[in-house]
């Protein structure tokens, strides 16, 4: 006779919220050992604070006109200088701010999720479902981001909604195509495919399993692409096709500001140089985050 011994083993994903914490005090520490990056971290965290906190820091208010201070030179009273209208340079790229990081964010939440989706989907199941999947994030990526966009945006009509609706809609093909490569790397580690022998669904290993640990990339990416984002939507801004006025949008300050350039630089350079800043600020902070969260790109 023999005895058969039968054992409740689950197999489980590691621990979401544990890793997490574990992620975050090793990011912690990696960034504090390295001062570029967390200066980057720094200016995005001071962007932030002056979204918030706008209606509290701007001097004046960003859309009333004084024509009697118009086009003046920067000075104690307007640090940025004046616009063709009279209104407060810096006061505009205060609240400019806000639309520039509301416009990240809302872009960053649609193109995350739908990036994160297709690629997975496509990495786990294959087959027909991969190419057909792949063939069309090929087919987006066929076309010039800005150009797709711009054709988007004039379709939609102008305006911020339909502008972040446009870059939406051309942003999300690198998301998906590094979750499909992360994906394929995943769906053959040993606790997946213990998990499909003790009979998990496939949904069940793609959301609980998959999906989780192509987190981090998806993050990394996305904080890389943001200054590209931005950049889209300074040129949808700068050809009329992002916020309208009187909103005080970078790309199109610049575009209003390019008819003084030779007589009045300040009116065009200023906001470029807030674009400028918050793109270098993305781009540092998203080559910290790649050392940090994959150390197969750690700097030597």
């Amino acid at each position: 006779m023999s005895d058969v011994i039968h054992s409740d083993i689950r197999i489980r994903p590691p621990s979401v919220p544990s890793r997490m914490a574990a992620s975050f005090a090793r990011a912690g520490r990696k960034l504090a050992a390295e001062p570029l990056g967390l200066a980057g971290f720094l200016i995005l965290g001071l962007l932030c604070l002056i979204a918030i906190f706008a209606p509290l820091l701007a001097p004046y208010d960003p859309v009333i006109q004084s024509l009697g201070d118009a086009l003046q030179p920067p000075s104690l009273a307007h640090p940025a200088g004046t616009d063709e209208f009279g209104r407060d340079i810096l006061s505009r790229l205060i609240f400019g701010t806000r639309i520039t990081i509301q416009t990240v964010l809302s872009i960053s939440l649609i193109v995350g999720p739908i990036g994160l989706l297709i690629g997975v989907v496509a990495g786990f199941f294959g087959g027909r479902i991969d190419a057909l999947l792949m063939r069309a994030t090929d087919i987006v990526l066929s076309f010039p981001s800005l150009i797709l966009a711009l054709a988007f945006a004039a379709a939609l009509g102008a305006g911020l909604i339909t502008a972040i609706i446009a870059i939406s809609l051309t942003a999300w093909p690198p998301i998906a195509r590094l979750a499909r490569a992360e994906a394929l790397v995943v769906r053959n580690a040993d606790y997946v495919v213990a998990a499909r022998l003790y009979g998990a669904s496939p949904i069940r290993i793609l959301l609980l399993y998959i999906a989780p640990m192509c987190i981090p990339s998806v993050i990394v990416r996305l904080t890389l692409n943001m200054a590209g984002i931005i950049l889209t939507a300074a040129s949808l801004g700068f050809l009329g096709l992002g916020a309208q006025p009187p909103a005080p949008e970078w790309g199109a300050m610049i575009s209003n500001g390019r008819k003084f350039m030779l007589d009045y630089w300040w009116v065009a350079v200023m906001p470029g140089i807030a674009i400028l800043l918050t793109s270098l600020a993305f781009n540092i902070a998203g080559d910290a985050l790649r050392d940090i969260l994959d150390p197969r790109h750690a700097r030597s």
